[in-house]
């Protein structure tokens, strides 16, 4: 069960933004994360509980950011309710899209794991709803992914398999990359991997 801690910065000046306390595993129905954020100053940011099926689909996603609050899952495209803060105003949201996202390293992940990409694998194209810090505003984006390198590392534990995506934003035409090793994201635009205690699972 890989347990660990990432640092999280702003995309455009680095400024630190907090960090994400998490862990995660494979389980019966597929995998799942967890974790909490705190800001620069160690005070509670929000948390995240994801769990995916076997097939890498969000079968449950809990967010809290603020006194806001997204429960959703994959029902008839992404279905989910976001809760204001007094919990009058309740809303509910469906898109026709394939995965959840967000700030959160588990969302790179998570769309890792639904897409199963090879280095031969063409470019991906997929329909992402991202909810925006610090209110968990909902967006709808479409993305592609390409696995564009995959080579195994030595460690002391054994041979460690890093990927290498690209990742491009199609509204904007912004190109990003990522590294993930296993279940653990090693470093992606405002993420950098600070500590992990045990070794990443393999997807």
């Amino acid at each position: 069960m890989p347990r660990g801690r990432y640092s999280l910065h702003d995309l455009h000046d680095h400024t630190p933004l907090g960090e994400e306390h998490f862990h995660c595993a494979p389980g019966p129905s597929g995998w799942r994360y967890i974790s909490q954020t705190t800001a620069p100053s160690g005070s509670h940011l929000g948390s995240v509980d994801l769990t995916l099926d076997e097939l890498g689909r969000p079968i449950r996603l809990e967010l809290h950011a603020a006194d806001w609050q997204v429960r959703g899952a994959a029902l008839e495209g992404l279905t989910w309710v976001r809760t204001d803060p007094t919990g009058a105003h309740a809303t509910e949201g469906n898109v026709r899209a394939h995965a959840f996202n967000g700030t959160s390293p588990a969302f790179l992940v998570a769309t890792a794991r639904l897409l199963r990409l090879t280095p031969t694998s063409p470019a991906t194209r997929l329909r992402v709803v991202t909810f925006t810090d610090p209110v968990l505003a909902p967006r709808t984006l479409d993305q592609s992914w390409a696995l564009v390198n995959s080579e195994a590392h030595p460690t002391d534990n054994g041979p460690l398999k890093v990927d290498e995506y690209q990742v491009s934003a199609l509204d904007t035409g912004e190109r990003y990359t990522v590294h993930l090793a296993g279940d653990v994201v090693l470093s992606a635009p405002g993420v950098e991997l600070e500590e992990l205690e045990s070794p990443p699972s393999e997807r």
